[in-house]
């Protein structure tokens, strides 16, 4: 005798026994410029949260792979393509979207200043721009709570990674580098101790060159070749 598929005998067919969510996308998108560590966020042209700022982000597409959806959704938002994407946590508590069940994967980007007069708002976004960090405006969604996941998360790859060579200029002083640790890690360092630190772990070098000004000239350094394409790897540039 040929039996009959469980949903039609009454038992409940895969959609109803196993719920499923809606999956988004959201980056977060860090730079350093004029001395403040800045994000990226775009203003929400629709409901829920019309009119306020968020993350960069939305749905993911049938058949389309999470990170081609966030390199999707930071061109169609913001403008900018053709940037790294890592991929930072993911976010799923009940009620964080007034739409129903959504879980979002975040990812985490940095970009150097030259790249921050790129953003644009697009077709999807009301407006794009950067806000210092420390200094953000109430925050669409979870979208907060993604960004402070992120910035601990650029704390712990500082200190421990080469990824100072993309908040910084190409030849930097000491005092520079040191003031980017300060901002983003949020506390007063040493002189002395940041020194022999940076310089122990050997991941910049001596320009050769000087920069003069007010004070005597301070030696100009840039990061080295094999520690930039040692980061590079583990980040897996394109």
């Amino acid at each position: 005798m040929e039996t009959q598929p469980s949903h039609i005998s009454g038992s409940p067919c895969p959609e109803e026994k196993y719920p499923k969510p809606s999956v988004t996308v959201d980056v977060v998108l860090f730079t350093f410029t004029e001395g403040t560590l800045r994000v990226l966020l775009i203003r929400r042209k629709g409901e829920p949260f019309k009119g306020r700022w968020a993350l960069p982000g939305g749905f993911v597409q049938k058949d389309e792979r999470l990170e081609d959806a966030a390199a999707r959704e930071l061109f169609e938002e913001a403008g900018l393509k053709g940037i790294y994407l890592e991929q930072l946590y993911t976010f799923g508590d009940p009620g964080r979207d007034p739409r129903g069940w959504t879980i979002s994967v975040a990812y985490f980007a940095i970009v150097s200043e030259d790249l921050t007069g790129e953003v644009r708002a697009g077709d999807d976004a009301g407006d794009a721009a950067w806000f210092d960090v420390y200094q953000l405006p109430p925050l669409a969604f979870d979208h907060e709570r993604i960004v402070r996941y992120a910035l601990q998360r650029l704390r712990y790859k500082l200190e421990y990674t080469g990824l100072g060579f993309l908040l910084l200029p190409e030849a930097f002083t000491l005092s520079q580098l040191q003031n980017v640790y300060e901002v983003v890690l949020q506390e007063k360092l040493d002189k002395r101790n940041f020194r022999k630190k940076i310089l122990g772990m050997d991941i910049i070098e001596e320009t050769g060159k000087l920069r003069h000004g007010d004070h005597r000239p301070a030696k100009l350094y840039r990061f080295k070749a094999a520690a930039i394409e040692l980061e590079k790897a583990r980040r897996r540039f394109p």
